[in-house]
């Protein structure tokens, strides 16, 4: 960190000003979106949560995604953030207490409750009784499963304390006292640095994905159909009603041929609410009404998640052998992973609220316009103000 920020000691100075921007400006935007999300949800029945945790567990309430994908996203968005602090922190010559990797431990206990309360949730679906039903304990992607799994690493602990390190992660710890003393832009530039850096990362791998991964992608696969990948439970909908399951894949819709998410999303736009569509898959006929979107009443809905279900190239396997394509899948998923969790942690890190960047940040500029005992009053109260907005959503996520 010292040997960069000496190197590029002039130009850190600006990049930091313009993190800054950027952080404010986040700072608006994130705000914004929770306001408008919490409203939703409030208000609107089925409406999506505009904040949820992120977690390689498939729960109802929890935003999935898969575990490799997710542990190596977690290390790397720490490792830029946490860096980033550092590196304008030394530019401008603040003592760092220290700095480097660790993994982040977790006891057994813990981590059975938490098997147990997804499993639950994944189980029960939004129907309690679901949990009485039906039992499956030999099956390892049951619930039931993992259950019997939280149980027993429950059990562990009253004989042996054991501790978990499953998250890699990266630590930069500034010492707060001089940085409290530095002038408010130094301040801002150090808060500021590790979401803008997250920020940043996310748009430099959108372009390689866009400029690199799509064409090949476009040059390896062809369209085949749409795949259904989950269907909104609870709430019911037009495809919950009708028996439409994960995995299907739809082939038509009134006759016309459906091979590309394209042709779904462009039949579908021509429906209303009420409309009555044969919707045909690789399974089934149905017959379904529509229903009305939760975000927009005139818009039709059928309250399933699609994907494009494709298909490699034969020529493209004769030409570079069957295992570079699952090769190339699998980084096209990381590059994917990285971008949302990056643009989504780096603005969520923007939220002002108390000890996240963006409420330091918000505390630092109100001191600069008020007294620092109503700056601080202010600061509490808008920070109180967006964890509750922010609770309501994970909350609200779950039902």
């Amino acid at each position: 960190m010292d040997k960069f920020a000496k190197k590029f000691s002039k130009s850190l100075k600006g990049i930091g000003y313009f993190a800054v921007l950027i952080g404010f400006l986040g700072m608006i935007v994130i705000a914004i979106a929770l306001s408008f999300s919490t409203f939703n949800v409030l208000t609107k029945p089925g409406a999506p949560a505009g904040a949820g945790l992120v977690l390689p567990v498939k729960a109802k309430g929890v935003f999935y995604v898969p575990f490799e994908y997710w542990i190596i996203s977690i290390f790397v968005i720490a490792v830029f953030h946490e860096f980033a602090h550092g590196i304008i922190a030394r530019k401008y010559k603040m003592r760092l207490k220290s700095s480097g990797f660790a993994f982040v431990d977790i006891s057994l206990k813990l981590l059975g409750i938490l098997i147990i309360f997804f499993s639950i949730l994944n189980k029960a679906k939004g129907n309690i009784l679901n949990l009485f039903i039906t039992f499956d304990f030999l099956n390892t992607s049951s619930p039931d499963f993992w259950i019997t799994i939280g149980i027993i690493l429950i059990i562990i602990p009253l004989f042996k304390k054991i501790k978990l390190p499953i998250i890699p992660a990266a630590f930069v710890e500034p010492d707060e006292k001089e940085l409290k003393k530095r002038p408010p832009k130094q301040q801002l530039s150090v808060f500021a640095a590790g979401p803008f850096a997250n920020i940043l990362l996310a748009f430099i791998i959108l372009g390689i994905t866009t400029l690199i991964f799509i064409p090949l992608l476009n040059s390896m696969v062809r369209p085949d159909g749409v795949l259904v990948t989950g269907v909104m439970e609870g709430k019911s909908y037009p495809a919950e009603q009708a028996g439409i399951t994960a995995n299907e894949v739809i082939t038509g819709i009134d006759g016309i041929k459906v091979k590309e998410v394209d042709d779904f999303s462009g039949i579908l736009e021509t429906k209303k609410p009420g409309d009555i569509i044969r919707l045909e898959t690789n399974r089934s006929t149905y017959d379904i009404t529509l229903a009305e979107d939760p975000e927009n009443e005139s818009k039709a809905y059928l309250g399933i998640y699609i994907l494009e279900k494709t298909k490699i190239k034969e020529s493209f396997v004769e030409r570079y052998g069957r295992f570079t394509p699952p090769v190339i899948i699998w980084f096209i998923g990381l590059f994917y992973w990285l971008h949302v969790l990056n643009l989504g942690i780096g603005l969520f890190n923007l939220a002002p609220i108390g000890p996240l960047d963006g409420g330091r940040m918000l505390l630092v500029a109100l001191q600069q316009f008020l007294k620092k005992d109503k700056a601080v009053k202010y600061w509490k109260t808008i920070s109180i103000f967006f964890l509750a907005l922010i609770l309501i959503n994970i909350l609200f996520a779950f039902f």
